[in-house]
């Protein structure tokens, strides 16, 4: 299995473009997986500078409905005519806003013309042999409070506190990618049924939300219930924050960046 990363906030090539965004490339022995499309055509451009034909990708996986994980994905479809896109139909029809700074939207454009080529999941389940798809997720453990900042519109227009229902989380040979974790990376670990050596994403762990406290102990929980997982993050993983995880996982816990290519 090999996984590498497109788009990112941050690169480790300078002949890479970064963005606030999100996309990896994931290849299994038996599929080829975009996980997410950043916010624009980013990932197409540092695919090709990467020498990585997007032609061939056979799914096209979208974690949520924000703009910064499903914007490119019109870009993609436009190079590829055979991968499937596999979303949540909350993603699709929801309208996601965002309070930082200011009120604005964060939602995503979808190309209705390739709505055939979608495969909406609102189950967990298997979508393809070795893939395996968790929706809806459980709750219990710690939301991340980065989250506050995040409104949806309800039927009426009023605009709400996002629940998340619209998230998923993919499964593929123990790696998990987690897209953002809004939904909380305890809660996603939780809801799957299958062991993972490797977590991939953004925990949407913001600098100056949780505590040191917070964070310390968030640490210790992973350690302590995932002590044989490798965590790799970015994107939505403030600096901070990932010094304070760092700090305690330490050889857990590491850090991707445009251009970056792992071997698991």
């Amino acid at each position: 299995m090999k996984w590498t990363v497109l788009t990112d906030n941050r690169s480790c090539n300078p002949l890479l473009e970064t963005e606030h965004g999100l996309s990896v490339l994931l290849e299994t022995e038996r599929h080829r997986v975009l996980l997410d499309t950043g916010a624009s055509d980013v990932f197409v451009r540092n695919a090709e500078r990467l020498d990585i034909d997007l032609g061939m990708v056979d799914y096209v996986f979208i974690s949520h409905g924000h703009s910064d994980h499903a914007g490119g994905l019109r870009h993609l479809l436009s190079l590829n005519d055979k991968a499937q896109i596999i979303v949540s139909p909350d993603a699709v029809s929801g309208r996601f806003f965002s309070k930082r700074g200011r009120l604005h939207s964060i939602t995503a454009e979808w190309p209705e013309e390739m709505l055939t080529r979608f495969l909406f999941v609102d189950d967990s389940c298997v979508i393809a042999d070795g893939l395996y798809i968790i929706a809806h997720i459980c709750q219990s453990h710690p939301m991340p409070l980065g989250n506050r900042h995040l409104l949806v519109q309800d039927a009426v227009g009023n605009y709400v506190n996002d629940d998340f229902r619209h998230e998923l989380a993919l499964y593929a040979d123990g790696l998990l990618f987690t897209g953002c974790a809004h939904s909380g990376l305890e809660n996603i670990l939780s809801a799957c049924p299958y062991p993972v050596r490797t977590v991939v994403g953004g925990f949407h762990l913001l600098d100056d939300h949780e505590t040191a406290d917070e964070l310390s102990k968030l640490a210790n929980r992973l350690t302590d219930a995932y002590p044989q997982t490798q965590f790799y993050t970015s994107h939505c993983t403030g600096d901070k924050v990932f010094s304070s995880l760092h700090a305690i996982m330490e050889s857990q816990i590491h850090s991707f960046s445009c251009g970056m290519c792992f071997d698991n």
